[in-house]
């Protein structure tokens, strides 16, 4: 045996371990996942597409060195490998043990291909690539990345739960734009029925901004004038009241909405004048002790 097949045959027989060790990790993480009701999946780039109905408009990035952490789907291949990108019984065994005998060689591993949406990343072409970097505990790969823009954020570790909440919030978003008016704010819900009531909210105080001034209020004007006037004074009294600590699953927004129905059940009930953000967050806190 020549020094290029002894060298070929430690590459191979590394490259079997390494594959063995990988579906024993995906087998246990498989196992966990169950246990402890976490995501274990890859998410499908095309179901994340229409559920942030993102339309075109892709930026071209170039060639990087992308985090493998932050790559959390893929093009078609979503169901070969865990959310960790270890290799499920799908995966063919030689040529996942050929990558990775490519990575240990001189040259190691060409470029993968990627869509960059918020700050992770989906695998067009480069699957087995990502799967063996990772086994092999690298920290980041070359990509070369198309970026498609999207009003909300995406974090490595959404569900696609979570991914449905955030394309409701995006439309949200589109139809406000809110986002570049007040690039701070931050009005995701748990529940996306909620959008429609705090879009009658804006066209309420649209309304009555109008009736004030004597003047037609153009919407653009009445989405940030209804988030510094109406919004963030609710949010500062939800935090006084710390009235999220009694409901650790939802959101400030959540509690908007809940507060603005608490204010006008009490006009409703009582009479008089509207209580203030302050009061009703403060009778709400009441009525919770």
């Amino acid at each position: 045996m020549n020094d290029m097949d002894a060298q070929d045959a430690v590459l191979n027989s590394a490259a079997q371990r390494d594959f063995a060790d990988a579906r024993m990790k995906a087998f246990w993480q498989g196992i966990w996942s169950l246990v402890n009701r976490k995501p274990n999946e890859l998410l499908d780039f095309e179901e994340v597409k229409q559920k942030l109905r993102l339309e075109g408009g892709e930026r071209w990035l170039g060639l990087q060195n992308i985090p493998l952490d932050k790559i959390v789907g893929s093009v078609g291949r979503y169901n070969d490998f865990t959310r960790s990108f270890l290799p499920r019984k799908s995966v063919d065994e030689d040529r996942w043990r050929r990558v990775n005998a490519l990575a240990r060689g001189a040259y190691g591993l060409p470029p993968i291909e990627t869509y960059k949406i918020g700050d992770v990343y989906f695998v067009i072409d480069g699957n087995h690539r990502v799967s063996v970097a990772r086994q092999l505990k690298a920290k980041t790969i070359e990509a070369y990345v198309r970026e498609i823009p999207t009003p909300v954020s995406i974090d490595p570790d959404d569900t696609p739960e979570e991914i449905f909440l955030k394309g409701a919030y995006a439309e949200f978003l589109r139809r406000t734009r809110l986002n570049l008016v007040r690039p701070n704010s931050d009005v995701l819900l748990t529940e996306p029925g909620y959008y429609p009531q705090i879009l009658e909210h804006i066209d309420a105080h649209r309304y009555f901004k109008g009736i004030d001034e004597d003047r037609e209020v153009p919407y653009e004007e009445a989405v940030p004038s209804w988030y510094d006037n109406v919004y963030l004074p609710m949010i500062e009294a939800i935090r006084k009241y710390d009235l999220l600590r009694e409901f650790p699953d939802r959101t400030e927004a959540d509690l908007y909405v809940w507060l603005i129905r608490h204010q006008g059940a009490l006009r409703d009930n009582y009479g008089g004048e509207w209580l203030s953000a302050e009061e009703t967050a403060r009778d709400f806190a009441a009525k919770l002790s």
